[in-house]
C-alpha cells in the first residue's frame, strides 16, 4: 500500500498528461493525450476525461487520496476555472467541477502550471532547501510561482509569480495580454526567434527558425544570434530583480525549452543581473537552471496537493 497516493494532471497546449504519484515523489502510473486545442471546449474535455479513465483503471486508483492539477492560465483557482490562453475553447471553463464528476468527488486542487513547477522544483530539483525562491518557465511563453518563507505561494486565484508579465521597457512593444514592454514579449522562445530574424538573423539550409536554432547559431558565434539571446536576458534579469526587490528571493530557477539553451542565455542573464539586482540584500541573489525535466508539472501539481493535505514528506 502506498501512502500519500494522489493523482495530478498536467494540461498544456500540446499534451494533457496524467499520473498517480507517491509521498516520495514516485509516478508509478502514468496517461497521456494529445491537447485538441483548436476544438470546442467539452472535446478537450474528453480528452482530460480519456486521460482519468485511464488512471482510475489501475489497481491503484482506490488508495488515491485527493488530486491535484496544474493547467495553463491563467487560472482562477477560487472558481474552480481555467482560461488557458492556448486553449481557446476553455475560457471560465468549470474544470475542477468536472474532473470531480469523473472522479467521484475526490479533493481537487487547482493551481497555473508555472506554480506547479515551482512545487516540483522545491520539493525535488534546483530550489530544494531554499526558503524564498523564485521559478521560472521559459519556453512559448513565459511563466512562473514563488516560494516564500518556505511554502509554495499561489496566490487567491493560483497565478502568483507570474514574471512573464512584469512591464520591464515602459514604451515596448505591446504584449498580446493588453500590456506593454512584458518580460514574455521579450524572452520567449517565439519572441527570441522574431528578433533575430528581423535583425537579419537566417536559418540554416534546414530552414528551422525556432530558438533553438537561433540558441545553436549563438553558440557558433553569430552576432544577430546572440544579440537575441543577450536581449531576452536582460528582460529575464529586470524581471528576476524585481521580483527579489520585492519579496526577498535568495534564487531563481530557470526552466523551460529556452531554459535549455544553457549559458547562451545563463551568462548573460548572470551578468545584466548585476546591472538590476544592485541593493545588498538582492546582491546575493543566484540563478540556475531547473532540474526537473518534463515531469515537473505532474511533480508539483502532487507536491501541491500533498502539501495542502499536510503530508510530512512533501511538505
Amino acid at each position: 500500500m502506498h501512502t500519500d497516493l494522489v493523482a495530478a494532471l498536467d494540461i498544456g497546449g500540446t499534451k494533457i498528461a496524467g499520473a498517480l504519484v507517491d509521498g516520495q515523489g514516485r509516478i508509478l502510473v502514468r496517461a497521456q493525450r494529445a491537447t485538441p486545442a483548436q476544438k470546442d471546449g467539452d472535446t478537450v474535455m474528453g480528452a482530460v476525461e480519456g486521460v482519468l479513465g485511464e488512471l482510475t483503471a489501475s489497481p491503484l486508483w482506490s488508495g488515491v487520496e485527493a488530486l491535484g492539477i496544474g493547467s495553463a492560465g491563467p487560472v482562477d483557482a477560487s472558481a474552480g476555472t481555467v482560461s488557458p490562453v492556448n486553449v481557446p475553447g476553455w475560457r471560465g471553463y468549470p474544470l475542477v467541477e468536472r474532473v470531480r464528476a469523473v472522479t467521484g468527488d475526490l479533493p481537487v486542487e487547482l493551481i497555473g502550471d508555472g506554480v506547479a513547477i515551482t512545487a516540483a522544483e522545491h520539493w525535488q530539483g534546483a530550489a530544494r532547501g531554499h526558503d524564498n525562491a523564485l521559478c521560472m518557465v521559459v519556453s512559448t511563453g513565459v511563466g512562473g510561482g514563488l516560494v516564500l518563507n518556505g511554502q509554495l505561494h499561489p496566490g487567491p486565484t493560483g497565478n502568483a509569480g507570474h514574471i512573464g508579465h512584469i512591464s520591464v521597457d515602459l514604451d515596448g512593444d505591446l504584449c498580446p495580454c493588453g500590456s506593454r514592454g512584458c518580460v514574455e514579449r521579450i524572452a520567449s522562445g517565439p519572441n527570441i526567434a522574431r528578433r533575430a530574424l528581423e535583425n537579419g538573423w537566417r536559418p540554416g539550409p534546414d530552414g528551422d527558425a525556432s530558438a533553438a536554432a537561433v540558441a545553436a547559431a549563438a553558440r557558433g558565434g553569430d552576432p544577430v544570434a546572440l544579440a537575441s539571446f543577450e536581449r531576452a536576458a536582460q528582460a529575464l534579469a529586470a524581471g528576476i530583480a524585481a521580483t527579489a526587490t520585492l519579496v526577498e528571493i535568495d534564487i531563481a530557477v530557470i526552466g523551460g525549452g529556452v531554459g535549455k539553451a544553457g549559458d547562451v542565455l545563463l551568462a548573460p542573464l548572470r551578468a545584466a543581473l548585476k546591472n538590476y539586482a544592485t541593493l545588498s540584500f538582492v546582491q546575493r541573489l543566484t540563478v540556475t537552471s531547473a532540474q526537473m525535466g518534463t515531469d515537473a508539472g505532474l511533480v508539483g501539481a502532487a507536491a501541491a496537493v500533498l502539501a495542502r493535505r499536510g503530508s510530512a514528506t512533501a511538505v
